[in-house]
């Protein structure tokens, strides 16, 4: 990818030899968000894992203590008193066989779906479109559920999906804005990655996070100190 001389210049800047602690880390990315919008602050960990192998996947939620900046557009496929309590609790859209169709049609103007389990088989039939773009409902992450309000809640307030991607185990997820307070961004981003650790999987062998990345929208990526952010 070819970069602009804004983004080069911000770049040569950085001492690309050395790795640097988190706190370090943010103000370095944060002095280097100087776009004219309010840029997204986001995370990337390179892990010693096989994605493709059942045993060795990464996947779950977080909810990070100071929200991620965005409040998300939250999908909910449910029928009767579950899509009201959906629909109370703050949900954008809510719906079942209308909004299947929908979406079949190539709508997927949202950021999280959530499905009750009843509507699972029908919700099924979406999975090549919702799959690719990590939208697709699934018990992992608390996105099939019968307790549509409170995961309404949860990922309207800050809860965010992490995983690995199947091609070489790489986790990419927003901690924030580059508006936000230098300790909002640290301790969202070791809320991060301590679920990683903790979603470390039984088949991983050898190092599990082998590197750390921060970096803004339109910024250069900088590299974390693994052993000062996950000890």
């Amino acid at each position: 990818m070819r970069h602009g001389k804004r983004y080069r210049n911000l770049r040569s800047a950085l001492d690309r030899s050395r790795s640097y602690t988190l706190p370090e880390a943010v103000e370095l990315v944060k002095r280097n968000a100087t776009a004219k919008f309010d840029e997204t602050v986001e995370f990337v960990a390179n892990l010693g894992v096989d994605p493709r192998k059942a045993d060795q996947q990464v996947r779950g939620t977080v909810v990070l203590p100071h929200g991620t900046g965005k409040t998300a557009r939250v999908l909910v496929f449910a029928v009767g008193e579950l899509a009201k309590a959906a629909e109370e609790a703050g949900a954008d859209y809510v719906g079942s066989s209308e909004l299947v169709e929908k979406i079949q049609g190539g709508w997927t103007d949202f950021d999280v779906a959530i499905a009750t389990p009843d509507l699972m088989r029908e919700v099924g039939k979406l999975g090549k479109i919702l799959g690719p773009r990590g939208l697709m409902p699934n018990p992992k992450t608390g996105t099939v559920t019968t307790d549509v309000a409170r995961a309404v809640v949860e990922f309207k307030g800050g809860k965010i999906e992490y995983r690995a991607d199947k091609e070489g185990g790489v986790v990419h997820a927003p901690v924030g804005k580059a508006s936000f307070q230098p300790q909002a961004l640290v301790e969202n981003t070791r809320a991060l990655v301590d679920a990683l650790v903790r979603a470390k999987p039984s088949g991983a062998r050898g190092t599990y996070i082998k590197k750390m990345f921060l970096s803004s929208t339109m910024g250069p990526s900088v590299k974390l100190e693994v052993r000062d952010v996950a000890p």
